[in-house]
């Protein structure tokens, strides 16, 4: 492993290509050690301000150490109960010793606001008691104690009825008792596609919108860049083979898609679109195309709508291919630009949803960046490879799943829209809010007490802190019970009034559910379904 790893980072930098890792090891090797930069460095920062430094990288605390030697002012704040990035790239043990040398102020539970106050007046219990009696619970054995009513949970047999009890309770909140929709978090320990879909879906129908916080799925899980990967693939010669008629069919749903009465209507419909690619798709590896209309039989079926939006499908292709021979070569970039531009804004008031736009917008900027690697690549190694390998491996990647749709914000300092927010417990964590009622999907999931996509791979053998010795199992379960308690503490401390637990009895897979917060459901009052 270590010597892959190496061959790869010689390989970036033979080339000029950095990666986070290899800006890291350059900066702390090379530039902060250098006299001029360190000179230059002093000069133009009088003050250090630094938040949540329990989820810096070490470097930081070098970088610290360098300037607070030189005289410059340091604040740093630091949560011991947070650690988020713990196991991604931050080093929160290493960080802390810069209170060695810092005039410490304690401001734990301190003067909450009288919103974050009542779930504590609710009860006999403060709001330190109760969650350190909720971790507790999760990390002893403890029985016969009773979680206060501001924890709470709902409990069922089957996960598709604990997704339709969840959404109910949530609407009866919004409707009933006066919850406004953005005061609302739904967190999960590994949200998949069955209990994302379910929980919109049922939420939307009612009204209610929901917004997934920095939803990280895949971007071949949108239809729109599968369709217009597709219609790449018809364009750029030698890479019909990743074309089939299926693909073609969605492809021609998608671009003809127009807006009527508020909605977005396809002109083709999926089963004209599948007898358009049965019978017009012209199947050939080097080019692809498609035929005229008229190569089908029964063309008449069709109707007017779907043979007009058909004809400019047809055209926007030809045309495209023409100034590809003019031209020699158009990049992806700016052929993905020109698609969105011609099929998808028609018209000003085509309204596309929120996880749409944010994958065209990835699809844009993952387009510039590959091929831009692909020139930087060319100056190394003129004779790399062909450019329908090059548009052949962009697609590829792309249908494996690497490139997720988490782009750049663009909207930053605009007020956001009244939603449920709807995340995993890192995404949640990493937002740093905080919320008035928190729904706790999957309570009884072993994957609370997990690091899961949140840890990479041998992390605590990268910490200053590593004694040097082997990772033993009792080691690992010692990361993964500090760890719970810590979510568990820093979600109970982010939420103003209740928190409820939602728990089947049976997982989507069919087993049961007896994770680690499973003695917090058990301890909790149960909500009448």
């Amino acid at each position: 492993m270590g010597e892959l790893l190496l061959k790869w980072r010689n390989w970036c930098l033979n080339r000029g290509l950095l990666t986070y890792g290899i800006i890291y090891e350059l900066y702390w090797r090379y530039l902060l050690l250098a006299p001029q930069y360190q000179k230059h460095l002093r000069q133009r920062h009088q003050i250090i301000l630094a938040d949540d430094t329990d989820d810096y990288p070490a470097i930081a605390k070098d970088l610290f150490e360098l300037l607070l030697d030189k005289g410059v002012r340091g604040v740093f704040t630091y949560n011991p109960d947070s650690q988020v990035r713990l196991g991604v790239n931050a080093d929160p043990g290493y960080l802390k010793q810069i209170a060695k040398r810092c005039r410490i102020i304690d401001i734990t539970g301190e003067n909450f606001s009288s919103s974050e106050s009542k779930i504590a007046s609710q009860s006999y219990y403060s709001k330190n008691d109760y969650i350190d009696l909720a971790v507790e619970l999760v990390s002893e054995n403890t029985y016969g104690i009773s979680l206060p009513d501001t924890i709470q949970s709902i409990q069922t047999i089957s996960r598709a009825e604990l997704l339709r009890t969840t959404a109910q309770s949530i609407i009866e909140a919004i409707k009933s008792e006066g919850i406004k929709a953005e005061e609302i978090a739904i967190i999960a320990p590994g949200l998949d596609e069955i209990g994302r879909y379910t929980l919109i879906e049922i939420l939307s129908a009612q009204g209610i919108a929901v917004t997934p916080v920095n939803e990280q799925r895949p971007l071949i899980s949108s239809p729109t860049v599968r369709a217009l990967l597709t219609l790449m693939a018809l364009v750029y010669p030698g890479i019909g083979k990743l074309v089939d008629r299926d693909s073609i069919a969605e492809m021609l749903t998608i671009l003809s898609q127009t807006y009527v009465e508020g909605k977005l209507i396809p002109q083709i419909d999926p089963v004209r679109a599948g007898l358009l690619a049965d019978y017009c798709y012209h199947v050939d590896p080097e080019f692809p195309d498609l035929l005229p209309i008229e190569s089908f039989p029964r063309w008449d079926r069709l109707g007017n709508q779907g043979a007009t939006a058909y004809q400019k499908i047809i055209d926007w292709v030809t045309q495209t291919k023409e100034q590809q021979l003019k031209q020699c070569y158009v990049t992806p970039a700016i052929f993905l630009s020109k698609a969105i531009a011609f099929f998808l804004g028609k018209s000003e008031k085509m309204t596309y949803p929120h996880h749409t736009l944010s994958a065209l917008r990835e699809l844009i900027e993952t387009a510039q960046h590959y091929w831009e690697v692909d020139r930087r690549l060319r100056q190394v190694q003129p004779s790399l490879q062909t450019q329908a390998v090059t548009v052949a491996n962009f697609i590829t990647l792309l249908r494996r799943g690497t490139i997720t749709a988490n782009p750049r914000r663009n909207n930053q300092f605009t007020p956001s829209e009244s939603a449920v927010s709807l995340a995993t417990i890192f995404q949640y964590r990493s937002l740093r809010t905080a919320h008035r009622r928190q729904y706790w999907l999957d309570a009884g999931s072993p994957l609370w007490e997990q690091g899961g996509a949140a840890t990479l791979f041998g992390a605590p053998l990268f910490l200053q802190s590593w004694s040097g010795y082997g990772w033993m199992p009792e080691d690992q379960y010692n990361l993964d019970r500090e760890r719970l308690q810590r979510i568990v503490r820093d979600l109970l401390g982010r939420v103003s009034e209740k928190v409820i637990l939602c728990h089947s009895d049976l997982g989507v897979n069919g087993t049961e559910q007896m994770g680690a917060l499973f003695p917090l459901v058990q301890a909790s009052r149960q909500i009448e379904n």
